[in-house]
């Protein structure tokens, strides 16, 4: 397949395309990413596949094995509670400041995403409903004013957006996105705090009980990378 892209812009468009697929779990944990055969599947030189994956192990979605493909990450029990700990602090900050900070066009995009999360959730569009739970939160970042804060939400981004993939009862996320709003729309600050500690604790539940769900589940072969050759 030919284009006209840059080098540049097929490496964003690689990127973006690979990032979704693992997020939404199109991509198993631990399948391979193999150079050639994405080439070939996503119709690119194997030049931006190479700098996409680069890109997807910095933010933390895929693992580089020396002298050999790449794979899609799988979090362990260590790496999930190591980012429980680090939303915890960043999380219930995030809120806070954006109760206080927050301006008219910023919550009217926080209500939009919220609505059009609680309509997908309803329609039982998983993907859509997981998406939108992820934009809502980083919504709720920018509305904090803090340009440091932005700026490490967008490190931790991706993996926030996996964690959030995981849960599987999308109305009790989009009723908790909905109390949220309302609090921050009120500036209620301690409502604030309240539910966003108990936001986080259903996220953390929510991803025990997927988690636990998969294990009782038989589990499919999937790995799109091809199970054929080396690179």
């Amino acid at each position: 397949m030919k284009n006209n892209d840059t080098p540049r812009s097929e490496t964003l468009r690689v990127t973006e395309v690979l990032r979704g697929e693992i997020i939404d779990g199109q991509r198993a944990p631990g399948s391979r990413l193999v150079e050639r055969n994405l080439a070939s599947e996503l119709g690119v030189s194997r030049v931006p596949i190479r700098e996409a994956l680069k890109q997807l192990a910095s933010e933390g979605l895929v693992t580089h094995r020396p002298n050999t493909w790449a794979t899609v990450r799988e979090f362990s029990p260590s790496d999930v509670a190591d980012l429980a700990e680090v939303r915890q602090a960043f999380d219930l900050l995030s809120f806070e400041l954006a109760a206080q900070r927050h301006t008219r066009e910023g919550l009217e995009r926080l209500e939009a995403t919220m609505t059009a999360g609680r309509r997908q959730a309803e329609a039982g569009d998983a993907v859509g409903a997981h998406r939108s739970a992820a934009d809502f939160h980083a919504i709720v970042t920018e509305l904090s004013g803090n340009r440091l804060l932005v700026e490490v939400g967008e490190l931790l981004d991706s993996r926030m957006r996996w964690q959030l993939s995981q849960h599987d009862e999308l109305d009790v996320v989009a009723a908790e996105h909905a109390e949220l709003f309302d609090a921050i729309a009120h500036r209620d600050l301690e409502r604030v705090r309240a539910l966003a500690a108990h936001h986080l604790d259903t996220s953390r539940q929510q991803h025990d009980k997927h988690r636990e769900r998969l294990a009782h589940e038989p589990q499919e072969i999937s790995d799109p990378g091809g199970a054929a050759d080396s690179d």
